[in-house]
């Protein structure tokens, strides 16, 4: 199959999240083909999927718009950890103390400033990686992963405990990746904490984009996936939030992405 293929998706709805209570049997995928692609990890040991180009409809209802995305990108496997948030800033601002839980409580200037520390780190710096948060546009894809429903894994709610922890399951943030991924190898894109994007928060195009990069100016910054204290209505792929910048608070948190 080529990776590389343009690939049509659709909209979802908009929602947040939910995080801390049961451990119940590791749940088993039934929904989207999983879809096999490249792999790579960097000098700190975090890991990314190569996300192809490709086109879908982004948002809902009135605010739907097409979107074409020209350019593969790499994007984080897992919500960047507090290890790895620590291992890069020196500190830990999280609420919810674990190594292998999500960073928490981190503004939108925190995380731009790790992915610069992350990138000037030698290792990164001699394989030319320059990290930086993804775009809304580029988010909101790879949680789609080829999909046109509510969430990644369909439109029925009762499967979402497979897939997140949230307010029905969890009342704070769990280590990544012990839910199912999305299609593309992708986890925790619905829940365990909300994850900062590139862009200005804004209204949504009218018409269809390419490449799109948001508003070029604003007050907020856009979050993307919910939090773990949220339920099913506020967790879909199409779930957007705008925010200080320089602000935080629990469960926001983030990954980062690169240009391969």
């Amino acid at each position: 199959m080529n990776l590389f293929k343009t690939v049509v998706v659709c909209v979802a709805v908009v929602a947040i999240c939910g995080c801390d209570r049961s451990q119940p049997t590791p749940p088993v995928a039934t929904n989207p083909t999983p879809v096999e692609l490249p792999e790579s990890a960097n000098s700190i040991g975090m890991k990314f999927k190569l996300i192809p180009v490709g086109m879908f409809t982004m948002g809902e209802g009135d605010d739907a718009h097409e979107v074409t995305l020209t350019v593969p990108f790499k994007m984080g496997v897992h919500e960047v950890t507090q290890a790895q948030y620590e291992q890069v800033m020196g500190s830990n601002p999280s609420r919810y103390k674990g190594s292998d839980h999500p960073v928490e409580e981190v503004s939108w200037d925190d995380a731009v400033e790790f992915c610069r520390r992350l990138s000037a780190l030698p290792a990164e710096k001699s394989a030319g990686n320059v990290y930086r948060l993804p775009t809304e546009a580029e988010w909101e894809y790879a949680c789609r992963a080829g999909t046109t429903t509510k969430y990644s894994f369909g439109d029925d709610e009762s499967d979402l405990g497979d897939y997140a922890w949230y307010g029905v399951n969890s009342d704070n943030t769990h280590p990544v990746g012990g839910k199912l991924p999305n299609a593309w190898g992708l986890y925790d894109m619905h829940s365990n904490v909300w994850e900062w994007c590139q862009d200005w928060y804004g209204n949504d195009p009218s018409s269809a984009v390419t490449d799109p990069m948001g508003p070029a100016s604003g007050s907020y910054r856009v979050l993307r996936g919910g939090g773990c204290s949220l339920y099913a209505q506020n967790l879909r792929s199409a779930i957007r939030r705008g925010v200080n910048p320089s602000g935080s608070f629990d469960f926001s948190g983030f990954r980062v992405s690169l240009s391969p």
